[in-house]
């Protein structure tokens, strides 16, 4: 060997040293690749979710953990993959709270609407341990075969449609679509509309055509998914936070060492105090994009007119769904 390519003595020692010891990289028959799915493009909050979870975990575990990221719905519909989550067919995913109630009923309170009065207080909320420790003993008592890691969040849910919404009397009689929890199925009645349930990925098409008059998402969500292209109009209702979880399977938290349990966790909680900053972020950088392209936006809406007709339900909603929302509820109430 040519003196020039031949290692120094003390770097070749220092590199076996390493690689005895353990510490050197990761062979690739010890490295375990895990599925993470969610339903959302990966240029929203929910990319965010994952890579943050991701560069967490490999961190932690010297790369011996890694996701593989399959957004924009390619293992199915939040509901679809709620279900692969409990068969384990998926190892990790992202659904947001409201899909999460089809599993957990009572997952639905923190899609009561008006509980998360500004994006600072929701930002604290989703960071706080006593709402993670809550709304994971709320899935823990329901779901056996998953379970919840952390609390993320999309900011709030506005509404969008072809007409302008300054007030409540301007759903009167339309058609909005909402996520399929008793919920939503309370509340917008209560404004005048009437609700349409549907898969996330046929709201655009319904929108097109007429099915529905109104949907109601993030800012971010419906900039990524070019809603605006059938709904142009943005009525910033701020009604509801768009909050979401991320699961493992069971299959694959029983497969774990306690160690690797360990980097699981520190990798959620790491995705729950910096993503909801990052992801409201993204929503008034899609805010600012949309009025570029000529989106209307209504600001100024009479949150009010809403107000008094929502929080008479929040408590007998949170009754309804069962005693970990009504304990959930008031945590959130608590937080300023």
């Amino acid at each position: 060997m040519p003196s020039s390519t031949r290692l120094p003595k003390t770097l070749a020692l220092g590199l076996s040293m390493l690689f005895l010891a353990g510490i050197g990289p990761a062979r690739p028959a010890d490295v375990h690749h895990y599925s993470f799915a969610y339903d959302q493009p990966r240029t929203t909050g929910y990319g965010i979710v994952a890579d943050l979870f991701n560069a967490k975990l490999s961190e932690l575990s010297h790369g011996t953990m890694v996701i593989d990221q399959f957004p924009g719905a390619q293992l199915g519909q939040e509901p679809q993959m709620l279900q692969k989550i409990r068969t384990g067919d998926i190892d990790f995913m992202i659904s947001s709270t409201a899909n999460a109630a089809t599993v957990a009923p009572e997952s639905g309170v923190l899609s009561i609407h008006f509980i998360f009065s500004s994006e600072d207080q929701l930002v604290r909320a989703i960071a706080d341990p006593r709402l993670s420790a809550a709304v994971k003993e709320m899935f823990d008592a329901s779901v056996k075969d998953g379970h919840v890691l952390a609390l993320a969040t999309l900011g709030l849910r506005d509404i969008y449609g072809k007409r302008e919404v300054h007030k409540v009397a301007d759903l009167q009689g339309l058609k909005m679509r909402v996520q399929a929890t008793p919920t939503e199925d309370t509340l917008f009645p209560a404004y005048g509309a009437q609700v349409v349930h549907m898969p996330f990925g046929s709201v655009y098409t319904s929108l097109q055509t007429g099915v529905v008059d109104f949907a109601e998402n993030g800012v971010n969500v419906y900039d990524s998914n070019k809603h605006y292209e059938v709904a142009p109009v943005l009525s910033m209702t701020e009604h509801e936070a768009n909050n979401s979880v991320i699961w493992v399977s069971d299959k694959v938290w029983k497969s774990l060492t306690e160690e690797q349990k360990g980097w699981v966790q520190a990798a959620a909680a790491e995705v729950a105090t910096k993503e909801p900053a990052q992801a409201i972020a993204l929503d008034h950088k899609s805010l600012a994009k949309l009025q570029k392209l000529g989106v209307k936006v209504v600001t100024g809406v009479d949150k009010a007119s809403f107000i008094k007709l929502a929080e008479p339900l929040q408590d007998k909603l949170a009754q309804g769904l069962g005693p970990h929302a009504v304990k959930i509820l008031q945590i959130v109430r608590s937080i300023h």
